[in-house]
């Protein structure tokens, strides 16, 4: 169904997105395509749609194909029925129905007189029977957008469908709807996700790294399993490497000191034996010869033996690398921070929020999701919560000081600073310059990075410079909020997170449709909207 054969890329600016992929799919294949955020997953899918053109290498797809894009402001400009591609077709068909018999409509048509029956039944089963094909794409939200291409591919027939992270935008009824859709489906699939109960349905892992793509041969699980595996073994290899290294060095010194006795020896039954001046000094310049000779032996041993282990350890995943102190928080577990009577908010129209006014009750040592479909008020009641908006009906009453709130775009951040500056802004205690940058370096930036504005990170470094930043203060929050954290983000940044969080002991409200996530994390209590 897909072959790409030795595919590599190189941007406009002359950076180099990955060289030489080469793998396949099967029809009726569904496959995830993982891999660290910024190592190429959605450029890939970019080339095998051919929206951009490979530098060097080949790309077949035996069939047809459709793309579901991560992104959608590109179609802003456009209506629904022109960003999927039937807008020519929709236009033939009104025109024969009232009459036409010109033969360009019947082209552009080409037989296809069911297609205006199959958009309304695509649309209504993704739940969207109030769009009109004919309105803008700018006139949507996020999971409307996702919503609108997903029904594309019943509208389109695909054999191949490549889908870019298509549950971000979704809430959780539609990503069931999703689920189902693609476990059902016949065709083929290629998906990149950071959705775990999405790629648990999917039969084939690829990881894409900068060395390439290496296939393994089942789910998310399976391939966590076999990663795990090759983990222990590199373990293995890095215990062993470091004896070997220890070894070579000691019997490095060993045969030195050997070495500088006997040669201390010899000059001393030398100097015993009458030798002259003259044969001493060559005597003793082979000796140092000698000796240098076999210190040049050790040393290259010892410089191999260093080389390849440099090269296993650089082989860990920087996960593994990353280690969390946060301090325990001061509060006594049970305390009420957060209590709300009768709250309501109203809208701009003047409707009310929700059906009926919410109480909410949150207690120090909690650990709780907010759920509810798109639109139902996750966003401002966690603004309320945190004080940051209010209601126009009911009390609601904050009893903490320190809150952090950590929503997908990581606000907190201030993107004129420097990560330096930035970590600088959470020291209350006075850490000494030479303490942030080790905070820094923990959390996986070098030094070449503590001068570059914020603005310039991506996703994953604005989580681990949030991070670090908790980490610098030396009291820790009496309660943590996150606001959809793991959106675009990939697996591995979504564990660091998880990491994170479950090092700390206090408060957590989270809104969510990630449900490994919320597993992950322990989440143990529910605010249903």
């Amino acid at each position: 169904m897909l072959i790409v054969q030795n595919v590599s890329y190189t941007f406009p600016n002359k950076s180099i997105a990955f060289e030489n992929i080469s793998f396949r799919l099967a029809p009726q294949e569904k496959t995830a395509l993982v891999g660290n955020n910024g190592v190429g997953k959605s450029t890939l899918l970019q080339l095998i749609s051919g929206n951009v053109s490979p530098s060097i290498g080949e790309i077949h797809i035996n069939g047809s194909f459709y793309f579901v894009p991560q992104l959608f402001g590109q179609y802003n400009h456009l209506s629904i029925a022109e960003a999927l591609g039937i807008h020519d077709k929709l236009n033939a068909l009104d025109r024969i129905l009232q009459g036409s018999i010109d033969e360009k409509d019947y082209n552009a048509l080409d037989d296809d007189w069911t297609i205006e029956d199959r958009c309304n039944q695509a649309l209504e089963s993704w739940g969207l029977t109030d769009i009109d094909l004919r309105s803008p794409m700018l006139g949507l939200s996020g999971g409307q957008k996702t919503k609108v291409f997903l029904a594309g591919i019943d509208i389109l027939q695909p054999e191949l469908v490549l889908l870019d992270e298509p549950s971000n935008h979704l809430d959780t009824a539609s990503r069931t709807r999703l689920y189902d859709y693609i476990q059902n489906s016949t065709k083929t699939f290629l998906v990149v996700s950071h959705d775990r109960t999405l790629l648990e349905l999917l039969d084939v892992t690829l990881e894409m790294t900068p060395h390439g793509v290496k296939r393994y041969g089942g789910n998310h699980s399976f391939y966590l399993e076999q990663k795990a595996i090759q983990l222990n073994a590199l373990t293995d290899d890095i215990d062993a490497k470091e004896k070997e290294l220890r070894k070579a060095k000691l019997k490095e010194r060993e045969t030195a000191e050997r070495q500088n006795r006997l040669d201390a020896r010899g000059q001393r039954k030398q100097e015993k034996a009458g030798i002259s001046r003259i044969m001493m000094n060559t005597l003793k310049n082979k000796a140092e010869n000698s000796t240098s000779k076999l210190k040049a032996v050790h040393q290259t041993k010892i410089s191999d033996i260093a080389n390849d282990l440099g090269t296993l350890r650089s082989s860990v995943s920087d996960l593994d690398k990353m280690k969390f102190d946060f301090q325990d928080t001061k509060i006594h577990e049970g305390k009420v921070l957060f209590d709300a009577k009768d709250i309501q908010v109203q809208l701009k129209n003047g409707a009310s929020l929700w059906s009926k006014p919410l109480s909410v009750q949150i207690r120090a040592g909690q650990r709780i999701a907010i759920q509810g479909s798109n639109g139902s008020g996750k966003t401002t009641l966690l603004r309320l919560i945190l004080g940051q908006a209010q209601a126009q009906q009911g009390v609601c009453n904050r009893y903490f000081e320190y809150a952090v709130y950590i929503d997908q775009e990581y606000s907190l951040l201030n993107n004129d600073l420097t990560l330096f500056e930035q970590a600088q802004q959470f020291n209350t205690t006075g850490l000494l310059p030479s303490e942030i940058n080790t905070r820094l370096k923990r959390f996986l930036f070098q030094p070449d990075d503590w001068t570059k504005p914020v603005r310039v990170l991506s996703g994953g470094e604005r989580l681990r410079l949030t991070l670090c930043c908790m980490t610098v203060r030396p009291d820790a929050p009496d309660m943590i909020v996150l606001d959809e954290p793991t959106n675009n983000l990939d697996l591995q940044n979504v564990q660091i997170l998880v990491n994170a969080i479950n090092s700390y002991k206090g408060t957590l409200i989270v809104v969510s449709h990630d449900s490994y996530f919320l597993k992950d994390i322990h989440i143990e209590d529910a605010i249903e909207l």
